[in-house]
């Protein structure tokens, strides 16, 4: 496998493709937005494609990195006329588990293998080839694109069948978003009792408190007034009702999830378009009246 169509070079895309390109497989990328192909391929190599079918034609992997499943349908639409038999579709979206099985099932009925690989890590760790990968589908097409997965990931795991990959991402999310929104409404209480919210991380970060938004956001994005991780508010919800959509499917009482799905939607209301998820925080700041700070805290501390 040597081939790789990447449709999709966004903020995860395109240092994804980069890692592509740098661990030797021939890159062809596309994007919907005008000009974006063409800038990584002036910038780091690689060939830029005018549109889907162009990026698949020839691949051996074609790899899709976009926002929804209805995006990524209308890409597979577009690309199976040229796709080979043999070749895999590596879904790497954060999608819906039962559109993508749908979408399987069809490319197989034409020798076309597919497989979800949705990541974990952010922009950060998507740079530095470090990604989380949960991966559903045919073991030996997982298999065949092992390599290319191992170059933009160094945590790969098989879930299961097509679409428990994707099930995975969502879950994983739906455990995180939780975590952030009570670390910070537990900052809120203490800060109104008089703990200084920085301390107070430290000290979770030493007790059974602990989670990643305590270690990697509270701080860095929040006390910080950054808000910049680099993760939208919009793709959380999106992956808390996929969440949802799942526990719907298999007939799973969640009434936390629902809630917390509830509130995170609340809060990309409240907030408006273009926001990054740690400024969900803000959410809960204006429930409360009260802005939290911190003068150990520095930019980005």
């Amino acid at each position: 496998m040597n081939r790789v169509g990447f449709i999709g070079i966004g903020r995860m895309g395109w240092p994804m493709a980069l890692r592509c390109l740098g661990a030797g497989f021939t890159v062809t990328v596309q994007d919907a937005v005008p000009g974006r192909a063409e800038a990584f391929a002036a910038q780091h190599g690689g060939i830029a494609a005018r549109d889907a079918a162009a990026a698949a034609e020839g691949a051996d992997a074609v790899i899709t990195m976009l926002p929804t499943s209805r995006e990524v349908a209308e890409v597979v639409a577009a690309i199976r006329p040229v796709l080979a038999r043999g070749a895999v579709v590596v879904e790497m979206s954060s999608g819906e588990p039962s559109a993508t099985r749908g979408m399987a099932e069809a490319l197989a009925a034409h020798g076309i293998a597919m497989v979800d690989a949705p990541v974990s890590g952010g922009v950060s760790r998507a740079e530095t080839g470090q990604l989380a990968i949960m991966t559903g589908g045919d073991e030996a097409a997982l298999a065949r694109v092992a390599p290319l997965l191992g170059a933009m990931g160094t945590s790969i795991t098989r879930c299961g069948d097509i679409g428990a990959g994707q099930a995975m991402k969502a879950l994983n999310n739906l455990v995180s978003a939780a975590g952030f929104l009570v670390s910070v409404e537990a900052l809120l209480i203490g800060s109104r009792f008089g703990l200084d919210p920085a301390v107070m991380v430290d000290v979770l970060n030493a007790s059974t408190g602990m989670n990643n938004s305590t270690q990697k956001k509270l701080k860095q994005f929040v006390l910080s007034r950054g808000f910049d991780s680099g993760f939208g508010l919009d793709l959380m919800v999106k992956d808390l009702s996929i969440a949802l959509q799942v526990g719907r499917e298999t007939a799973t009482p969640a009434p936390l999830a629902a809630q917390t799905r509830e509130l995170w939607a609340a809060a990309a209301s409240l907030l408006g378009p273009g926001q990054d998820h740690t400024a969900a925080a803000r959410f809960s700041e204006a429930l409360a009246a009260d802005e939290l700070s911190s003068h150990q805290v520095a930019r980005k501390g």
